[in-house]
This record gives structure tokens, sequence and C-alpha cells, in this order.
């Protein structure tokens, strides 16, 4: 069984892709966690109610459409991280990226409490929350997010996984996954899912063209820009279903006129002193548009092109350089171009480095003499911004020049909803020499078009008047004119709670935990601020061991998650902390009647330390066995905390990281340097000396700025201001998407030959005719190898939250085998599966084989042989002599009529009647021929073979092997005139024709699995 269920993204122009696979024995596999740039939590709402249901969760690319939910549903969902996740390495460290950049670039990302959840817990309060509060849910913290990544499975391509269930999870009964290269983005993935007969192909947003980083989906074999095939890989060729995405791009070019449009509308904009907006995402297309400016910037510099050379190029985003120190580090997965780039520049790069110091200060002094050579990803030209201050100063200094001076920034985010680029844009919109290129279609959200969406109908509009431009090799290209069209942006910012307002969200936070303690076993802590729990708090953890299997009411789940409560910035009365309250020193309390109470409160609350294990035993406490002047430095630290202002239990039970507990005596390692600061202008591979130019021209007065720091800390609400913004601008559209188009679909398809076709992920308009195309594709394909004119290709479009039936056409039987029978059975592996023959004799559900026994086995004390004889003569078909077989049921009174059949060994009296069926048990090939592969074979045993015509191999020009659209293998030889050879010899040809006759069907049988019969 196998049944789909898009839970967003289908028949629909938003970008998020959230499916839900069902499989048999109610294994459900959920692919995608993705979201949109309105950040609605109702569109999360159905994925809620699937996460106790959940097996495991897959994730295809590191976007925010396949995994912009993740983070948030770690934080607010029950559950949801104890289910095991699985995607590529690429997705894992690039996702954490992204999202921290989501994160810090608008609050807008944490999501709002609905009013009706507010009205529930406003009772107490004179003031009752309306819609226009906009209480903000807590965002996870930088930690929390990197933790959340860290649960992730990584997987490497082409590696077949057997994963792990959750612990609320039915058994997999064997399934397997399998990541293949998709193209579209780094570590992007085809998912393969093989469980029992289904074997379902889940491809969405895949690009069958290499391009400048990434190379193409691994369809025909060139997964990493190798030369593929002309069929599809075996693993992905002839699936049960395939689910594929329907959205492609309405315009296609090729790389090469695409990457001339780009450059020659930027060449053009800064020619006049403008500035040049590029709109990308902060971790999966910008790499494609980093490279390509980069390294054009590269080339004209070097041809003394002085528009370029005397251009600034920026990129900006929060979280910018570890994307880029990440993809420095993951060459490997990119195209086969890129990892040749870096190997030349490695081989070559000690020579130069050798000239000395100058050599790596190179990228600072600006002389090109003294300058290490730059691999695919160090920037020489290409500076990185981080800061909102930096894209400040920027702009105002594109304001102030005197002299137009050309600028290029490639800022987050592609709806320019949140992130820098929305900054940019209304600074720059007035300007009639600005540009703005956006590379991508903007999704279209009912209700609320983002700023790019806009931007891309005026573009389509061209009400405005139209800019026609050429390129130096004939191809035109149009820029749209703004003509002064206003523009409303909106900005979110955060707002501290006060007075009733605070009250209300605090109620509601205690009830949020209550419920979470209540509804699961262990305590929920998905509203836990802090990262880590210590160790002396560990009764109310989630990570305790004793929580699933102690179950101790309600009453104390609730006071056990009230304790949770007062111990964060809740604030609880005396009464609600119970005898909790004598752990409180800033209480003063130190009795407590116990006298009339219950539960816990008849005890004296002692905190028991639980013990930590790991493979290798009891974890160790380095605090445990600190020197003597160690201590005393750390509670002169200690000290120094706390007269500065800090509090004891903000620092407890929190992890300091390793250069904090190095710099223990020197500085005040809980004072200012406790936590780095995650905003800074340079990630630590670029300060040192040996890659200072990675990012471009460093030491400028860029690296002095600062942001302002937020001074919002704690509960707060989301404020919306709008900003009427005039556009006089350009607006241009490069498709930089990196999609498959349609002529990738219709020739792809007929060779995957899918049994059924799934079409998700696009308009309505278009899918729809993506789905009679397939249709017919796929018919005439059967009908041309079948001969049969019957449609027998599905082909669904669900609707979002409509399930289809894709299972396999099977008829499929399950049946019992016995003991004896499993014994004589000789397994053969073939191609990691396992195959047997098997003959057997069947008999009803429940009916065993018994052999004819003496009367005295009744008197057995073992009972073994005390069955209850039925005596039958069992027919067999085509024979008329009758073999003396019993059968029975163990128990007549108690048979269950769903009991299976089974399957025995045949009986001795019935061997005689089935030698003509044992004896036509021939032994099977298995498995499928490829002439590529024969041909290969031949040639490497001395023979000489060549492709003559359509799907025929000639050897030796005396024998031709052709293979059918239905599999069949047809051998001919042709038969040579015959001649006497120089010395007696006869025959020659005709004996040398024959010899590698028998050669080539050598070979195939090689090539074949034999299984023998039973």
């Amino acid at each position: 069984m196998f049944t789909y269920t898009p839970l967003q993204g289908a028949l629909s122009e938003s970008t998020a892709s959230q499916s839900l696979i069902e499989l048999d024995g109610g294994v459900k596999l959920l692919i995608d966690v993705g979201w949109d740039e309105t950040f609605d939590v109702e569109k999360l709402r159905e994925l809620e109610k699937q996460v106790p249901t959940l097996s495991l969760i897959l994730l295809t690319h590191a976007t925010i459409a396949h995994l912009g939910a993740y983070a948030h549903c770690c934080k607010h969902f029950p559950l949801f991280t104890r289910i095991p996740v699985y995607a590529t390495q690429p997705v894992i460290d690039l996702g954490r990226t992204l999202t921290q950049d989501l994160y810090a670039s608008t609050p807008v990302a944490a999501t709002t409490i609905s009013p009706t959840a507010l009205a529930e817990v406003a009772y107490p309060y004179s003031q009752t929350p309306s819609s226009d509060n906009n209480f903000l849910l807590q965002s996870p913290s930088t930690e929390e997010i990197a933790r959340y990544f860290s649960l992730i499975q990584p997987l490497k391509y082409s590696q077949p996984q057997q994963p792990l269930p959750s612990p609320f999870s039915p058994p997999l009964n064997g399934l397997t996954i399998t990541a293949y290269n998709s193209g579209h983005t780094l570590g992007g993935a085809i998912w393969h899912i093989q469980h029992g007969l289904e074997s379902i192909v889940y491809a969405v947003d895949w690009n069958q063209g290499r391009e400048n980083v990434f190379s193409g989906a691994a369809w025909l074999g060139g997964g990493h820009g190798g030369v593929g095939g002309t069929e599809v890989i075996e693993q992905l060729r002839k699936p049960t279903a395939l689910v594929c995405s329907s959205r492609t791009p309405e315009t296609v070019l090729s790389r090469a006129r695409r990457d001339e449009q780009l450059l020659e509308s930027i060449k053009l904009c800064i020619g006049r002193g403008g500035t040049v907006l590029v709109p990308v995402d902060s971790s999966a297309r910008v790499l494609e548009l980093s490279y390509l400016l980069e390294h054009a910037w590269r080339t004209e510099v070097e041809k003394q092109n002085e528009v370029f050379r005397n251009s600034k190029l920026y990129l900006a985003g929060r979280s910018i350089s570890s994307t880029m120190r990440h993809a420095r580090s993951m060459l490997e997965w990119m195209d086969d171009s890129i990892v040749r780039e870096f190997e030349a520049v490695a081989g070559g790069g000690a020579s130069k480095g050798q000239q000395g110091g100058a050599g790596n200060r190179g990228g600072r002094d600006g002389n090109p003499n003294h300058e290490k050579a730059a691999g695919p990803f160090d920037f020489k030209h290409l500076r990185l911004l981080e800061k909102k201050a930096q894209i400040s100063y920027v702009l105002r200094q594109a304001a102030e020049d005197t002299e137009p001076r050309g600028r290029v920034i490639l800022a987050t985010d592609t709806s320019l909803e949140w992130g820098f680029s929305k900054d940019v844009l209304k600074a720059i919109a007035d300007d009639p020499r600005n540009l703005v290129v956006l590379t991508e279609k903007p999704s279209f959200c009912e209700g609320k078009p983002s700023i790019a969406r806009t931007l891309w109908e005026w573009w389509k509009e061209r009400r405005d008047g139209v800019a026609t431009e050429q390129t130096s090799s004939g191809d035109t290209f149009e820029q749209v004119y703004g003509g002064g069209r206003t523009l409303v942006v909106k900005d979110a910012s955060k707002q501290a709670l006060e007075g009733n307002d605070l009250g209300v969200y605090q109620q509601w936070l205690a009830t949020q935990r209550q419920l979470q303690a209540t509804l699961q076993s262990g305590g929920g802590t998905a509203l836990e601020a802090s990262v880590d729990v210590a160790d002396d708090v560990s009764e109310s953890s989630s990570e305790s061991e004793e929580s699933d299997t102690e179950q101790q009411g309600k009453a104390l789940n609730v006071s056990t998650t009230l304790g949770q409560a007062s111990r964060k910035k809740v604030v609880l009365t005396d009464e609600d902390l119970g005898v909790m309250i004598l752990l409180k020193k800033d209480k003063g309390v130190y009795d407590f009647d116990v006298r009339g109470k219950k539960g816990r409160d008849r005890m004296f609350p002692i905190v028991i330390r639980r013990k930590r294990h790991d493979d290798y035993g009891e974890l160790i406490r380095p605090e445990d066995y600190l020197r003597a002047e160690e201590q005393d430095d750390a509670d002169g630290a200690q000290d120094a905390f706390q007269q500065s202002g800090g509090r004891e239990e903000d620092k407890l039970g929190q992890k300091r990281r390793f250069d904090d507990i190095n710099a223990a005596g020197k500085k005040n390692a809980f004072g200012q340097n406790k936590r780095p600061h995650f905003n800074r202008a340079l990630s630590a591979d670029e300060q040192d000396n040996n890659t200072a130019h990675a990012n471009g021209p460093v030491g400028d007065e860029l690296d002095q700025l600062e942001d302002e720091a937020d001074t919002t800390v704690g509960p707060a609400k989301l404020v919306l201001t709008s900003t009427t913004v005039s556009v006089n601008l350009r607006i241009a559209f490069v498709d930089f998407s990196g999609l498959h188009d349609k002529r990738s679909l219709s020739m792809l398809i007929p060779l995957i030959q899918p049994r059924k076709l799934v079409l998700v992920a696009g308009v309505e308009q278009e899918t729809i005719a993506l789905a009679a195309d397939c249709k017919k594709l796929l018919s005439a394909q059967l009908a041309s190898s079948t001969g049969s004119s019957q449609n027998a290709i599905d082909v669904f479009t669900p609707a979002v939250g409509t399930t289809v039936n894709a299972s396999v056409d099977t008829n499929a039987w399950v049946v019992k085998l016995s003991d004896p029978l499993v014994k004589r059975l000789k397994w053969q592996d073939v191609k990691g599966l396992g195959i047997v023959n098997v003959t057997g004799f069947l008999l009803p559900g429940g009916e065993v084989l018994v052999q004819e026994t003496e009367e005295n086995n009744d008197a057995d004390e073992t009972g073994s042989n005390k069955r209850q004889k039925l005596e039958h003569t069992p027919e067999v078909v085509g024979e008329t002599s009758t073999a003396l077989t019993t059968y029975s049921k163990p128990n007549s009174n108690s048979s269950n009529p769903k009991a299976l059949p089974t399957l025995d060994v045949i009986p001795t009296a019935l061997a005689s009647a089935t030698v003509v069926r044992t004896a036509a048990a021939q032994p099977l090939h298995v498995g499928e021929l490829r002439l590529a592969d024969l041909r290969r074979a031949m040639l490497n045993s001395g023979h000489k073979a060549e492709f003559r015509g359509e799907g025929t191999l000639l050897i030796d020009d005396s024998v031709a092997v052709r293979k059918s659209a239905t599999g069949r293998i047809d051998l001919e030889s042709v038969a040579l005139p015959s001649f006497t050879a120089p010395g007696g010899g006869g025959m020659m040809a005709l004996n040398s024709s024959m010899g590698t006759f028998y050669a080539v069907r050598k070979k195939i049988y090689e090539g074949l699995a034999v299984v023998a019969g039973a």
C-alpha cells in the first residue's frame, strides 16, 4: 500500500513543500518541512496533527521552501525532536546557517500566538487581548538551532540506508532510503524509497542541466558532472510511483546565454554609476550567483576593464560567512569543474605562496603580484557584509559620492520580505539609474503578495515602458521602468510586553507547559528557554530515563511543570511553588507545613543528581577535579559576576565555551567574554593571514562598524510599520532558479517508465496540462511495448490535503512457510536481494501436514504427536492416482478463520505424482542485460564491438545482438563462406563465427544471475 498526501505546495503558486507518504503497516514518512515568506502557523496545523504518527523525516533542499519550518516544529511541537531525520551533509550545514539567518533577520519568523489561545487564559485580567496584540512565540536561539540540526542523520549520495523508526512508529519492515543528486542546490536529493513491492522515487525541484557550481541530476548517471549514459540508472528506473514537481521556468535559456544576460544587465547599470540589487537566498542559489559574479570580476579586471575595476561587489547576509565557509569545505559535492579548479589552484599555489609575508597579504594591500592564487570560493572582489550598519554605510556612501560609482549588492532574501534586500531596495528605489534583478519567479500567497512578487508582476505588465538592450552575442533582453509607482513596504520590529499584556503571556506560557507535561510522558520541554538542563534539576528533564516508565499522575506532572516554570522568568505565587519554596533562597522560607498536604508536598524536596552515562561508563564532571588554585579562580570569577549584576541562577547549568574555560584566571570568563559575537564581519577562517583574501579586501572602515544592541529581552509582541516607497528604478528578470524544463520532463519520464505518476509543486493550470502530456507519452510508450492500446498509466494531480492511492497494481498473497521447508531453502544473493525457487504443497489456513504414525504414538507423554488426525486425500490436477496423506488442525474448536495458508514440503506419497512439475523447475536467469555493458565486456575480451543502427550491437562483424522493448535478447550469427587456410586448415571463417557466437552467449549468461530450481 502506498498513499500520498501533499500538505503544502500542490496546485498552487506557493513554493512551500510538505509531503506525507504512508506505506503498508502504518509507516509514515514526512518529506520536507517547508514554509513560505508569510510564516503562517495555520499552514502547519495538519503537520502538527501528524507528528505523533510519523516514522521518519526526509529533507530535500536547504531552502525555506523545504526546511523553513524545521526549527519551529522542533521548538513548539512536542515529540517532533524524537522523530529521526535524514538529509545530506550540505543540507544540514547550509540549512542551519539559513535558519540562523532567518531568525536573526526578522521577528516575523518567530510567529505570533493566535488570539483564540490568548483569550482562553485572559479571564483573570481586566484587559482582553485583541487580534492586534501579536504576542510573539519564543524563537529558537542560535544554540537551539545548532542542536536541532545536529539531530539530523547525514547521508551520502547512492548510500542505501535502513533508517531507525521513531519510538511511536510501527516496525519499518526493511524500509530502505537512498539519496541521489538532484542538482538545483548543493546536496539536494532525489529520494528513492524501497518498501516491500513499492519502489518510490521522490523528485521535487531538480535540474538536469549542469551549471557553474552544481552538477546535473543523477537520472542518467552523471551525478557529479560526469558523462551520463543514455539510460536512466537502474535504481531509479521503472519505479512503482514517481512523485515529480511540475513547476518549470517560463523561458528556457542555455547556461551561457543566461549568464551573459545577467552580466550585460549589471554592466549597463554600473556603467552609468548605478547600484544593482540582486535578491538571493542565503544558502542555495547564492553559491551559483556569487561564483559567477566573482569570476566575472576576475576576468574583467585582468582585461583592465575600467567599468568593473571601479565598481564594488558585495554579498550581504546575517550568516553569509558561515555559508561560504561551508561551501569551501564541500567542494566534492559540486560539479567536477569546481573540483578541477580547486586542484589546479592547490597544485600551483605552493610556489606562489612561498613569496613571503607579502604574498599572504595580497588581499589587503591590493597588489596582485604578491597574491596567492584564489580558489573557487576564495573571494578577491566579493565583499561579505553581515551587519546592518555595514549596509547602511555602503548605501550612504553611494548617495554621497560626487562621482558616480557602480555597486552590485547580492542580498538576502529573494522574497524581499526580510533580510538586507528590503533595506537596500528602500534606499535605491527612487533613483532611475539603479536596477533590481529578479533571479527566479517569486511565489504567490493568497492575499499577501511579497515585494518580489509585486515587482515581478510589474515586470510582466511593462506598463511604464521598456528599455530593450542587446548582448555582445546578439541576444536581446528587456529592463522595465518603474515609472514612479508606489510600493508599500512593511517593517517588523519587537516591543517588550508590559503590564496586563505580560501577565496574559505568562499565564498562557504556564498553561502550555502544563498541557505538554500532562499530555505526553516525560514532560514537555519545547517551551523551555534554555538549551541545556542542569544535572541538579534533572527530575523535571524530559530526558530522564525513568520518565517513560513511571506514570505518577496528572497532578504530579502539573506540579513538576510548575517547578520548571518557577526556575524561569514566569512569576508564580508561593502557593504555586508549594514545597519547592524551600529551595528558593530569595524567599527566605525555612519551614513548610505538610499537614493535610498530598503528593510531593508531603516530603522535603531533596534533589537527586541523575548520573549520566555513555558507552564508556559514567560521565566525568570536570568541576569535581579542579585543583585548589583553579577552584579559587573560578570562585573569584563567580563573585565578580555576581557583583557586576549577574544572577546566580542564570549561570547555573549553562555551558561555557572552550575558549571561555581557557580564559579563566586571565579574563572574566563569566562577564563580557561569556559568549562570542555571532554578528561579526569575518569568520574565524577569514581572520587567518593565509586566507585573508577569501572574502575580498578587508581591513577597511567596514570592519569597525557595529550594530546597535537589541534591547528587547524576554516576552515581546510584533509591531508592523508601513513605509511608502516610490519606485523609479529599472526591473529586470533573468531566470537563475535552476529548475528542470518541460523538455527535460518529456525526455526523462518515458525513460524512467513509472507505473504511477504524481505531479505536485506547481500552479493548477501548469500541472493539469503537464499531466495530460505525460499521460499521452506514457500511454504511447506502453502501447508500443505491449501492443495494447489500453491506457494503464495513472497520473495523479492531488490538491493540498487530498490523499491519493498510488499503490502498485499487483496481486500478492501472503503464505506461511513451514519449518521443514525453510530448512531446505537455498537462498542466493542477486544484487542485494535474496532469491530462491520454491516448490511446495499449499495447505489451507491453520492446517499442517502430519506423518503417518502408529497408534501407540498417542500415548507419548510429551504430547508432541497428540494431534487430531483427519483422513484426507488431496487431489492433484492432471493425476489419477491418490496419495494417503493426512493434515490436521491443531485445535478445530478454536481455529482462526483468518489464519494464513501454509506452504509445506511435498509429502513422500505425492512425490511421484509431482515428478512432472519438479522436472519443470529449471534454473532461472534473473537480471537485465545492457548492451553498453555487453559491449564493454566484449572489448575487454579482445573482440571488436560497435553499435550499428537502433539497439543493435555488432561483434566481430559476424554476431548481432538486439534488445527489444520488452527486454528480450535476440542473438544472431552471420554465416560466412568457408575457405581453406594455408597449411591445410579448413573452415576457419565458419569456426571463427561460431566461436564468437558462443563467446557472446557466454558473456550474456555471465551477466545474469542463475537461481537453481527447487
